[in-house]
């Protein structure tokens, strides 16, 4: 569901930017230390690594000629909680914008928006966590992870609409595309839904600890937290290396609704700003589209290339992102009893 620049007006995209830009911030100021503790930063890095390969990854929508990926916001808020997995999500999708060219980069507010502020910190809060106060159990977290896959989808999917109306798309009349984008999307997050409760029973059975929402029971760990790191780490390579080269060719659900209703998936807008965003898109994707930008004799397949460079960027960038902010955090209350000794 990453947006092009060409569904947005300047205006739209601009204000969306600083809308997630802003939330961004109040996310880095409401983190505390104990949301960065020893355990989540690592887990931040390779949680976030594991997202961004298992996007690249479409399944075939059957009898629809759509596609779709898991968006992994509501994976990661469940692992994470609220604030830090916002953040882990915000840094997969400015990587896939910058690196390789997947969604604008004037439509990279929209995007973190859309895939990672409704389900990371509205549905995550107001859905995933209250069904699961009377106790956490495979039924219950099926239950949350599929109800709120569904629900973060279906916003994010209003929010695609609504912005591209508000962008005077003509080619994409309100009514018309809202009537396709609800229902493939509706599709799409049944199966995210399945995938995250499958992915996050498998956690819980291993380590209840891990899963944010369960961390108030008293549990016993049947696997170390390194044992648990380094699953992960290795579903991740085999994802973005090996899987990845079976993703489906359908276009995804967004592209599969733009075609619907305006006939073609690719629109176009000619304005500076535009031009500009292309222009320094242009310059900063190493593999656009996650393959190689000419024929190239190398034996290792563009697509899972790209995976691994993608997936080892962001373990990076959010591991750095999350050691740094731990240590601020850690330092901020010396920091303050110092100034209230001076007074």
């Amino acid at each position: 569901m990453h947006m092009a620049d060409a569904l947005l007006s300047p205006a739209v995209g601009l204000t969306m930017g600083a809308v997630s830009a802003g939330a961004m911030a109040l996310s880095v100021s409401r983190i505390n230390k104990d949301d960065l503790s020893d355990k989540k930063v690592p887990l931040m890095a390779v949680s976030g690594a594991f997202v961004f390969a298992a996007q690249m990854i479409n399944f075939t929508i059957p009898a629809t000629g759509s596609s779709g990926h898991i968006g992994g916001g509501m994976l990661l808020a469940a692992l994470l909680g609220g604030y830090p997995s916002f953040l882990t999500l915000s840094v997969v999708l400015i990587i896939q914008a910058l690196f390789f060219a997947d969604g604008g980069l004037l439509a990279l507010g929209c995007n973190i928006f859309n895939m990672g502020l409704i389900p990371c910190l509205l549905v995550y809060p107001l859905v995933f966590r209250p069904l699961l106060k009377r106790g956490v159990s495979y039924k219950s977290l099926t239950l949350a992870s599929i109800l709120s896959v569904v629900s973060g989808l279906q916003l994010g999917s209003l929010g695609v609409v609504l912005e591209t109306a508000a962008s005077g798309v003509t080619e994409l009349p309100l009514n018309a595309f809202l009537l396709v984008m609800q229902p493939i999307h509706l599709a799409i997050g049944l199966v995210e839904g399945i995938i995250t409760a499958a992915i996050l029973g498998f956690v819980h059975r291993m380590r209840p600890d891990l899963v944010e929402a369960a961390q108030s029971v008293p549990s016993t760990p049947k696997v170390t937290f390194k044992k648990v790191l380094a699953l992960l780490a290795v579903l991740t390579v085999l994802t973005g290396g090996i899987l990845s080269l079976y993703a489906s060719k359908n276009p995804d659900g967004l592209e599969w609704s733009i075609e619907k209703v305006a006939g073609t998936s690719e629109l176009s807008a000619e304005n500076p700003l535009h031009e500009s965003a292309a222009f320094i898109q242009d310059r900063t994707a190493l593999m656009p589209d996650y393959d190689y930008t000419s024929e190239n004799s190398s034996t290792i397949p563009g697509t899972s290339l790209a995976g691994l460079i993608g997936g080892g960027l962001t373990f990076l960038l959010a591991g750095v992102t999350g050691l740094v902010l731990s240590r601020i955090k850690k330092k901020k209350p010396q920091f303050t009893r110092l100034r209230e000794n001076q007074y």
